[in-house]
């Protein structure tokens, strides 16, 4: 098995100016629309960073190109992946996120490979997330994810919704 099965189901940013973004990317990208979510919480019981329980909270706001999903992330408050990265490197193209057939073996196998996991976390029981650390490659994190079936209608509806 390969962490890399499964297919790329999005592609994200984190940024400064979320409006901004969606401009930008909007007309760049052809993304008419853009479902906005403020002030979104990812508290210790449910996110980990570093090994560590999380507390942060984001906006976020997705589009679709396509069956491509866009993401752009402001992180707002607290310490995370997402206020590490501009940190470190300034706004930009953060992660693509891989949807593998079967998540739990797939973060098995990074963790054979030596590849930690940064971030992770749990949203209502509707999706799994791992973002896994390419840094020592010079490389975006890549992130894994896990859809459950209500998550799955919320996102099949905002693409129909923003096509």
């Amino acid at each position: 098995m390969s962490v890399t099965e499964g297919p790329v189901m999005q592609i994200a940013w984190v940024v400064e100016d979320i409006a901004a973004a969606e401009e930008f990317l909007g007309t760049l990208l052809g993304a008419r629309k853009w479902a906005r979510m403020p002030d979104v919480h990812f508290g210790p019981e449910t996110s980990t960073y570093r090994g560590e329980p999380a507390d942060h909270t984001a906006h976020v706001s997705l589009s679709y190109r396509g069956d491509m999903q866009l993401e752009l992330i402001q992180p707002v408050s607290g310490v995370s992946i997402y206020t590490e990265f501009l940190e470190r490197s300034g706004p930009g193209l953060h992660h693509i996120c891989l949807e593998p057939d079967d998540y739990d073996a797939a973060l098995r196998e990074a963790a054979a490979q030596g590849i930690d996991v940064v971030q992770d976390g749990n949203i209502g029981g509707q999706l799994r997330f791992a973002y896994l650390d390419g840094a020592a490659a010079g490389v975006p994190f890549l992130e894994l994810v896990e859809i459950g079936p209500h998550m799955r209608v919320l996102f099949d509806q905002l693409k129909k919704d923003m096509q």
